[in-house]
């Protein structure tokens, strides 16, 4: 689950990381007035306007911007709020942005100059371990400085048995060339941001930049923030944090019916059980000459209710062209989900326009075979992995 900036910051600030403050407007006026309340608080006379969507690279579409009066804090505001808004990280259409966050100036003028890092924590699925990367180059796409510079990108990686241990926090900081209080700064910056990463069961905490301010202080400027899905049963107070409007409607929908479901741009619905079996069912799709229109795991349970729903999901991309089913099995008898392909199909009536081929494999599978055949409808039943790949290659034909 994806976070909003100011949510992932609300977060790092629960677990005593400094961040650049600010406050969430819904429009204009919100934006003013929150402008007003940052300088009471904070005695900052300009402002950053930043769109927030669930996508990097936001000041390349022109979704983060500087105010240095309250009228410039209201015609940005106007300018961001409703704006269709297009970065690398977002479909030609971009995202409509629906609020804005009004945050404090942070790059205030001072004795020594103030310096940008990258910094993220997630995991290394190689080695089982949790990695810290980090570089001096923040600010800047990260995929760049890899690309030109990898010399200039560290990792740190942390057993979970142990947790982070104070010399990688200051090994951190020594090769982000820190020195004094910055350095003290920084390795606090360090154990604070990887204890809100564990402690809230996250899949990534990206913050870029990572700012030392012109007094030598460390703060999150920013922050991307994605939460481990499976986990929100026991952080509900993150659950809660979840903006439907950013998200995939048909995904959305899918999950509140219980399929695992992830929309895709291809022309074959998939319809299975077992996210192993559904990787291969879409490399079969691709070597059949089709592309997967969709990523669906019915689960153990494939009765005619939920097979009705899968096809419902399925059949709201207009893209569709063709459906394979491919169920192994096991725990659910073939006849029963033969059964509810039947029946589901019935119930849809006209609105079941593309042609269906099912694969059932386990028990009772000659008898699921049997009823697809009989049925009467226009579902064409497969035994082997080869003959489902044909006939998928036939109704593209």
């Amino acid at each position: 689950m994806n976070l909003h900036e100011y949510q992932g910051k609300e977060i790092l600030a629960s677990f005593g990381v400094r961040i650049q403050r600010g406050i969430v407007a819904q429009n204009a006026k919100e934006a003013v007035e929150a402008a007003k309340q940052l300088t009471a608080e904070t005695g900052t006379g300009w402002h950053v306007i930043k769109a927030q969507v669930h996508a990097g690279g936001r000041g390349k579409g022109g979704g983060v911007k500087l105010a240095k009066n309250l009228k410039e804090v209201e015609e940005i505001a106007n300018q961001i709020i409703g704006m269709n808004l297009i970065t690398p990280q977002t479909s030609a259409e971009g995202k409509k942005v629906h609020q804005v966050l009004v945050a404090e100036d942070v790059y205030y003028p001072g004795e020594s100059e103030t310096s940008e890092f990258y910094m993220s924590v997630v995991l290394n699925r190689a080695t089982g371990k949790n990695m810290i990367m980090y570089s001096t180059e923040g600010g800047m796409d990260i995929e760049e400085v890899a690309e030109s510079t990898p010399h200039l990108i560290f990792t740190e990686e942390i057993d979970p048995a142990t947790g982070l241990l104070g010399f990688q926090a200051r090994k951190i900081a020594f090769n982000l060339g820190l020195s004094g209080t910055a350095f003290k700064e920084m390795t606090k910056f360090v154990a604070s941001l990887y204890k809100a990463y564990v402690e809230s069961d996250s899949n990534m905490f990206e913050i870029n930049p990572v700012l030392k301010t012109s007094d030598d202080l460390i703060m999150a400027v920013d922050a991307k923030v994605s939460i481990d899905d499976n986990a929100l049963y026991r952080r509900k107070q993150y659950a809660d944090m979840r903006d439907l409007r950013e998200e995939n409607a048909i995904e959305v929908e899918a999950r509140e019916v219980g399929l695992n479901y992830v929309d895709l741009d291809g022309n074959v619905g998939c319809m299975v059980n077992g996210a192993g079996l559904a990787m291969a069912t879409m490399d079969l799709i691709k070597m059949a000459g089709g592309e997967p229109a969709n990523f669906l795991d019915v689960g153990g349970t494939a009765d005619a209710k939920r097979v009705e729903e899968a096809f419902r999901i399925i059949l709201k991309d207009p893209n569709v062209k063709a459906i394979l089913i491919n169920i192994f099995g096991g725990i659910v008898r073939c006849d029963r989900v033969a059964q509810g392909v039947v029946d589901a199909y019935k119930n849809m009536g006209d609105s079941m326009k593309v042609p269906i081929i099912v694969r059932l494999q386990g028990t009772n599978a000659e008898l699921a075979k049997e009823i697809i055949d009989n049925s009467g409808l226009a579902v064409q039943s497969a035994v082997q992995f080869q003959e489902a790949a044909d006939k998928v290659k036939a109704v593209l034909a």
